[in-house]
């Protein structure tokens, strides 16, 4: 059974952690900073460590939690502008802030052409996945099954559901990459 040594971490996994964490947000000081949060983190939860992983496999998956969040804090915010208004009346005067986001049904013909067309390849690239595994990642990922009923269906543990999802993003991430961006 693994046992928790913090005063070792930074020691032991800042480095790993570091180059773990910069080929996936490219900046410095965001990778920094998530490396910061993961062993706070760490930390804070030490009490629910088990031992059934290694150290570094816990931070790991600690800090992959880190980055999915510093990618929704980023996107939550994409497409949005701030307007300034000037508002006048008889005694006073200010400044309000409005935030507007994109119109999401403005699309041109050509962005809709795009979209079909990226939704065709995708759709091919499902059906070159091994059957099992296309369903489970259908089910998952485009229907929004809850993790433990996919299990249950097919007699699968969460993490082996997991592993099945990662297997069939990698081979549609590469499947794409040959027949739609290029």
């Amino acid at each position: 059974m693994e046992l928790l040594n913090p005063e070792k971490w930074v020691e032991k996994y800042a480095d790993y952690l570091y180059n773990y964490t910069i080929v996936r947000v490219n900046d410095h000081i965001a990778a920094q900073d998530l490396i910061s949060e993961t062993f706070l983190a760490g930390l804070k939860s030490k009490k629910n460590f088990k031992g059934e992983a290694t150290e570094r496999t816990w931070l790991i998956s600690i800090l992959k939690r880190k980055i999915i969040d510093y990618y929704r804090k980023i996107n939550s915010k994409k497409g949005k502008a701030e307007i300034h208004i000037t508002y006048r009346d008889d005694d006073s005067e200010g400044d309000w802030l409005e935030e507007n986001a994109v119109d999401p049904y403005d699309k041109t013909a050509e962005d809709t052409m795009v979209n079909e067309e990226l939704g065709l390849a995708i759709l091919e690239c499902i059906d070159k996945l091994p059957e099992k595994q296309a369903v489970i990642f259908k089910k998952k990922t485009i229907e929004g099954f809850d993790t433990e009923a996919i299990c249950k269906e097919y007699n699968i543990t969460p993490s082996n559901l997991w592993v099945i999802i990662h297997r069939a993003r990698k081979s549609m991430a590469e499947c794409l990459e040959k027949n739609w961006f290029n």
